[in-house]
């Protein structure tokens, strides 16, 4: 039996939260998806993930949760019913925007209305709506790479970057500090410790310290200290003030800092979803 034979288009586990560091691994007490063969696409949203083996097949995604695979935006009417398609094409799958709203993809790339674009191996991200307002988000990865004939194994797949440990306070700071990063706006730059500060107070349960400019940006400094130490293993560079030229030099020393983050998968877009809870329920 093939390894397309063997895995079946399939409906995600509650326990698949996220494909930005690869598909993750089953709980100890859970049944583990079967592997899948070159070219199967795992797309993921908020409600509802699939995986699919390569094989004339279409997902949909979109607003009319009865009749698309994946729903996204359900309560929001600037999302289409159905707002988009992932089309298998052989071995590659491409995204096609069926809604009115564009597709946007990190950098400056965006997807309009009828235009369709090739599903790059490994990890995309796909965002929705309007950045002054809510965004949603779709996370789409393909398995590639290449296996010698006859012969298929789990280290195959892309390796994982490596992943630097953060704190949740620091985790909350810098995923405030990155959030035109993590919407995939274009031309993103970390926003003022002003909004980063303003963010912090609106969440529940971080009420222990005073959180004002000065507290949010030593937060990232200690960040930033620790990551660049000469001791440490994954070492980042570009995070000193000696490594970096230009101004405002704390704008970039930030900037390197996010972007080294966001390259190793450390964090995600899904570390704003916090901020987004804690707007929503103002009155």
């Amino acid at each position: 039996m093939t390894d397309e034979q063997a895995f079946f288009p399939q409906v995600l586990p509650p326990w698949v939260r996220s494909l930005a560091a690869g598909v993750p691994e089953a709980p100890e007490d859970e049944d583990p998806l079967p592997y899948p063969p070159l070219g199967t696409v795992f797309a993921l949203s908020a409600h509802l993930g699939w995986a699919v083996p390569p094989r004339p097949f279409e997902l949909l995604f979109g607003r009319d949760e009865k009749n698309v695979n994946i729903p996204l935006g359900v309560a929001d009417d600037r999302i289409s019913r159905c707002h988009g398609r992932l089309i298998c094409h052989g071995s590659e799958w491409t995204i096609r925007n069926e809604g009115r709203l564009p597709m946007l993809f990190p950098g400056d790339s965006m997807l309009l209305q009828g235009q369709e674009r090739l599903v790059e191996d490994a990890y995309t991200p796909v965002y929705i709506g309007n950045p002054r307002e809510e965004v949603h988000f779709l996370e789409v990865r393909v398995i590639g790479g290449k296996r010698p004939d006859g012969e298929a194994t789990p280290e195959d797949e892309t390796a994982v970057p490596v992943v630097h440990k953060l704190s949740r306070t620091e985790r909350l700071v810098i995923a405030s500090l990155a959030q035109r990063y993590l919407r995939g706006l274009p031309h993103p730059q970390p926003v003022s410790w002003k909004h980063v500060a303003e963010d912090m107070q609106r969440l529940p349960g971080l009420k222990d310290r005073d959180w004002n400019e000065r507290t949010v940006a030593r937060v990232v400094a200690s960040v930033r200290e620790r990551l660049s130490a000469p001791g440490y293993k994954h070492r980042v560079y570009g995070l000193l003030r000696s490594e970096v030229f230009g101004e405002p030099l704390g704008n970039a020393l930030n900037d390197n800092l996010i972007r080294a983050l966001l390259q190793s998968t450390t964090i995600t877009p899904g570390d704003i979803e916090p901020f987004d809870v804690a707007e929503r329920a103002e009155p």
